[in-house]
């Protein structure tokens, strides 16, 4: 029962949290942080000279909820922030992703493709979905291609969307990406969630509904006693969208029925 409060006070009672994110962009400005996107990020890493000292590294996966994803991109314009902006199939919006661009942050690919096709065929075996990855990759790279010819800027990193299809079947998106010639043929430089571009960082915080809110820490508990900071964020945990909460809640409920039919 407390767990279904929670849920309907994070869907639609909450308060706005976006105060707060911007009180946060001001924080780390004043505190030092280059606030970069993962692009920015992975650049400055692979040129070693041109990494700052303190870097405040900004993702964004929007899962749903392109209103207050444009909110938050309003806050960072504001103070010259620069953020990654990952975008599914469902939320793609292509003028608000040049709009990103043409600010100098980063608008790519939130990609779910094994959990689509999973769903699709009502697997339920993690090793009947590896077996198709041959498929799922070139729906990925078909899926990859058509948004970059849409977006018109090429999308060197990306980042995997995690799904209940993948807890279910114990299969993260993110192996489709352990292919090099995968990566080669799209031109993809960095995965969000690979290895060498995390160990970068000295501490990786994501923000959590409420009452949680964040995890491990607060990112402004991290300002200060971490140098290198990634900061994965969901515009849906900082602001209450009722229509589009349903919508997501009634979509996630048909798949569950769907798959188990």
């Amino acid at each position: 029962m407390k767990t279904l409060l929670n849920r309907l006070y994070s869907d639609y009672l909450m308060p706005s949290r976006l105060p707060e994110y911007e009180a946060l962009l001001v924080r780390a400005g004043q505190r030092g942080y280059r606030q970069l996107s993962v692009r920015d990020f992975h650049h400055a890493v692979a040129q070693e000279a041109a990494l700052p000292t303190r870097v405040l590294v900004h993702r964004h996966d929007i899962d749903s909820d392109l209103r207050t994803a444009r909110k938050m991109f309003a806050l960072e314009t504001k103070h010259g922030v620069r953020a990654s902006y990952y975008f599914r199939l469902s939320t793609l919006d292509y003028g608000f992703m040049r709009a990103i661009e043409a600010a100098g942050s980063e608008a790519s690919y939130h990609y779910e493709e094994v959990a689509t096709y999973a769903k699709r065929h009502r697997m339920r075996r993690g090793d009947e979905v590896r077996a198709r990855f041959p498929e799922i990759r070139e729906l990925f790279v078909r899926n990859f291609m058509r948004i970059g010819e849409h977006l018109g800027t090429p999308m060197t990193t990306v980042a995997s969307h995690g799904d209940f299809a993948n807890r279910r079947l114990k299969v993260i998106n993110h192996e489709l990406l352990s292919d090099p010639g995968l990566r080669r043929r799209c031109g993809i430089e960095c995965e969000s969630y690979d290895a060498d571009l995390l160990r970068h960082f000295d501490v990786y915080i994501s923000d959590r509904p409420h009452p949680v809110y964040y995890d491990p820490l607060s990112p402004f508990d991290a300002l200060g006693r971490h140098e290198r900071v990634c900061f994965l964020t969901h515009p849906v945990q900082w602001e209450t969208n009722w229509l589009e909460n349903t919508r997501c809640n009634v979509v996630r409920l048909a798949e569950e029925v769907v798959w188990h039919t």
